[in-house]
């Protein structure tokens, strides 16, 4: 397993991590035995980087996970996140940075995941009624506890990132990033690079459409979250399968997957960057681990700007709820 280093100060870990939300959630069916198994398989082929939330499930994603990786604990980088609020109704999506809420979100966790400390612990949205630095500041006290090791923020902007930074070090910032979402490109990325922080982008499949493996809506559950995805409203979804096509034919071309070429894409952008792919089954997790081994020349990486340019995806990333929480984040 190849490895990077998470930020200029940061610890060194797989150069690819997994992200389980849809093993509890939002993607379709569920199937427990084989997410563990390939929780199990991953930390098998060296992959250390495990990510969930609170919000995934709900709580759901943070006991699955908690479980697969007892009597491995040693061999797992553990992220963890708080911040997003639900309810009863399932559409809602709330956010709190409340230094109090920290602290219960903290002990939620830990006591869901069975662990007595969290190695990775990003605010999941910024909350735009407390200052960022208040709960960063909390957050900060938990590593001076020993409870924490490192700190991240998730779909936060430039600005954000630098006023957090200033009140104790940014390990990682987590934003969506992929051939189809290069938001990070207009100053995230370049304030990480500065400030050496680590850059882990989520969803570098494109939500799976960048695999080839999505062609058509039926392909989804009819519980699949990304059925009410802006992306996937059939107008917009049938421009987006036309451009991931281009990324399949060059897949081709190069004797690898679409969705190993869209990650060797991701990985390609800088050093510091460690991109996290979600799956729930282990044949797609190891075709991805198979990214690592795809070497992009200099007019590979140029012909996929070209294949697929800056804002060319259709519709907006998120739902309107969703986007009205990362819009406040400057």
């Amino acid at each position: 397993m190849k490895t990077r280093r998470l930020g200029k100060n940061g610890p060194t870990i797989s150069a690819l991590g997994l992200g389980c939300m849809g093993m509890s959630e939002f993607y379709g069916p569920t199937n427990e035995p084989e997410s563990i198994a390939t929780i199990h398989r991953a930390l098998d082929l060296g992959i250390t980087y495990l990510d969930t939330a609170d919000v995934y499930g709900p709580f759901k994603n943070e006991i699955l996970v908690g479980g697969a990786i007892r009597g491995r604990r040693s061999k797992v980088f553990l992220a963890t996140k708080f911040g997003i609020l639900r309810s009863e109704d399932p559409n809602y999506r709330g956010v709190s940075g409340r230094p109090e809420y920290v602290k219960q979100s903290f002990e939620a966790s830990v006591k869901r995941l069975g662990v007595d400390v969290i190695d990775l612990y990003y605010q999941h949205r910024i909350d735009p009624d407390v200052p960022v630095e208040d709960t960063v500041g909390t957050m900060g006290r938990l590593v001076e506890e020993g409870k924490v090791c490192f700190l991240g923020l998730s779909e936060a902007g430039p600005k954000t990132i630098r006023r957090a930074h200033a009140v104790h070090p940014i390990t990682a910032v987590q934003n969506e990033y992929s051939l189809w979402t290069r938001g990070p490109e207009e100053g995230v990325l370049a304030v990480c690079g500065e400030l050496g922080i680590g850059f882990v982008p989520y969803s570098p499949l494109g939500r799976g459409v960048l695999t080839g493996k999505i062609t058509k809506l039926e392909d989804l559950a009819q519980d699949d979250f990304r059925r009410t995805n802006p992306r996937f409203e059939e107008g917009n979804f049938k421009k987006n399968v036309e451009l991931a096509k281009r990324v399949s034919e060059m897949a081709a071309e190069k004797g690898c997957t679409a969705g190993q070429l869209a990650l060797a894409w991701v990985l390609a952008q800088g050093q510091n960057i460690v991109p996290i792919f979600g799956t729930k089954r282990r044949s797609y997790l190891e075709e991805n681990i198979g990214a690592l081994s795809v070497n992009l020349t200099a007019e590979d990486l140029k012909r996929l700007d070209e294949l697929i340019p800056k804002g060319a995806a259709a519709g907006a990333r998120y739902g309107e709820a969703m986007m009205t929480l990362i819009g406040k984040a400057p």
